[in-house]
């Protein structure tokens, strides 16, 4: 499967190119804004697409074309304002939804955050990301794509367990960045996971098993 990692310079964008790269199901294709973070991709010999989200819809339906997937990890970061959550987190996200019916990509995985579906459950501070977030992943449930939305908890810098809590609803928990890129490249093929949302926390749970009873 060719898959298309928009957000690839992002923490988790990071570590889906590196599994994506050595694994031998799949090719990757890095979407990045910036010349500077393809050419660095580029040497380590990833093919790369440098694209802005607050560009056109074309642009980034060229960086998918003869992708068979699309996986949306891109986000504004935490140091800029409302405005480029607004931009990057959910028009960005529109836009890659719309690329991909341009351009005939049918699968389409999205990274949201935890409980997003759930207002009551937002957290107060990152209000506005939430709300980003929670209408981003009801674009793509509308968009007839073959979807998965995969909604961590609380992010970490740890090594990978391998081990999870995946379900529709979860306490609010904690997760590090490369078990959720782990869980994304596992959903890529596992129908289990086609046209569903989940939470996804540090659990007991192998991935593979995991995703297979969501």
């Amino acid at each position: 499967m060719n898959v298309l990692v928009i957000g690839a310079n992002g923490q988790i964008g990071q570590h889906l190119v590196q599994l994506l790269k050595t694994d031998k199901k799949h090719n990757v294709k890095a979407m990045v804004r910036k010349q500077e973070q393809a050419q660095k991709l580029e040497e380590d010999g990833v093919e790369t697409a440098i694209v802005d989200l607050e560009g056109d819809v074309g642009s980034i339906a060229e960086a998918a074309k003869g992708c068979d997937a699309i996986i949306f990890t891109a986000g504004s970061g935490g140091s800029t304002g409302d405005d480029k959550t607004l931009l990057i987190d959910l028009d960005g996200a529109g836009k890659a939804i719309e690329a991909a019916q341009q351009a005939g990509v049918d699968r389409f995985i999205m990274v949201s955050a935890i409980q997003a579906h759930h207002r009551e459950n937002w957290n107060e501070q990152l209000k506005p990301y939430y709300v980003a977030k929670h209408y981003a992943d009801r674009l793509l449930e509308a968009s007839g794509l073959t979807y998965t939305i995969v909604r961590p908890g609380g992010l970490q810098n740890e090594e990978g367990t391998g081990k999870v809590n995946a379900a529709e609803n979860l306490e609010l928990g904690f997760i590090p960045r490369e078990d959720v890129a782990r869980t994304v490249i596992a959903a890529l093929d596992e129908e289990q996971t086609y046209n569903k949302s989940f939470d996804l926390t540090t659990g007991e749970t192998n991935i593979a098993d995991a995703l297979k009873e969501v």
